[in-house]
């Protein structure tokens, strides 16, 4: 019981002193140490929690950043609104873009719309009267082959004979088979075998229209195609100026019996020399016809 008491008053007031205040120095070092790990701004907070009190608020300072500078945080907070509308005013700005180009595309599709609409029904209505035609042209074709099938064969023949084969197959093709035997039957057998091998070939009546259409146009074609075989005047000139004047008289003279207008032609082309010396000669094989010839060279003059 000494021995404690002793014990007891042995210490000193140092080691007392120590004794509290290890423990205390031991937990504010692992704080450093726990702040210098974790980055915490340990006087920040603080200054904020005291800046909070009213009346610490006018003795401390404001809190600074790493750099040193005070923080403003409604300056931050504004920068970042200020950031926030820009950005949402750029997107707003997109999205009335892409509005803007969507309605234009939509304006265009629609004029493209109308457009072909009414091409639709220009080609409608251009097909209804193509249509019409058609049933117009059949309809001729249907009333020329009753008229043929009412004429008597003998003379149906040789008329659908003289009109181009295409032709004649149509009409025989829109007649009653009754009908159409008849006018064959009275056909020269080369037209009549000719127009059967035609009629037996399967073929819709607007390709058998379309043939005797092209069929009328090659003939006009290969017509104005022909030469001509009417002497010109120059020829006629050149060709009686150069005979002998008594050759070319009985010529004339022959002539005049079937075509006194030929002959009266023929001395107007003539040069003055030459045509005295023709009708010279006409007038002695024939003077009767020579002067009725000259009277009429005189009043056509």
């Amino acid at each position: 019981m000494a021995d404690m008491e002793m014990e007891k008053q042995g210490y000193s007031g140092f080691e007392r002193f120590m004794f509290f205040v290890t423990p205390i120095l031991f937990t504010l070092i692992l704080l450093g140490v726990l702040v210098t790990l974790f980055n915490f701004d340990l006087r920040n907070r603080a200054l904020e929690i005291g800046n909070s009190i009213p009346f610490l608020s006018k003795v401390l300072p404001d809190p600074t950043a790493e750099d040193g500078t005070a923080v403003d945080e409604g300056k931050i907070k504004a920068e970042n609104s200020d950031a926030k509308i820009a950005e949402l005013k750029a997107m707003v700005a997109t999205k009335g873009a892409a509005l803007t180009k969507a309605t234009d595309e939509k304006t265009q599709l629609s004029g493209q719309v109308k457009a072909l609409q009414a091409e639709i029904e220009t080609l409608k209505q251009a097909g209804a009267e193509k249509q019409l035609e058609d049933a117009e042209y059949q309809s001729k074709i249907s009333e020329l082959a009753t008229m043929y099938g009412k004429i008597s064969p003998s003379k149906a023949a040789p008329i659908l004979e003289s009109m181009e084969m295409a032709e004649t197959v149509l009409v025989l093709d829109a007649m009653k088979p009754d009908d159409r035997v008849r006018i064959l039957e009275k056909m020269t057998p080369s037209k009549a075998a000719e127009a059967t091998i035609m009629l037996k070939d399967v073929k819709t009546v607007k390709d058998r229209q379309i043939a005797a259409l092209q069929a009328r146009v090659n003939k006009k074609e290969s017509t104005a195609t022909q030469p001509s075989t009417v002497l010109s005047n120059t020829q006629l000139n050149t060709t009686f100026s150069n005979m002998d004047p008594k050759r070319a008289a009985e010529l004339l003279l022959k002539m005049a019996d079937v075509s006194p207008s030929k002959v009266l032609r023929i001395l107007n082309a003539v040069t003055d020399a030459s045509r005295a010396s023709i009708i010279a000669e006409m007038s002695n094989l024939n003077k009767d016809i020579t002067a009725q010839l000259v009277s009429k060279l005189m009043v056509g003059k």
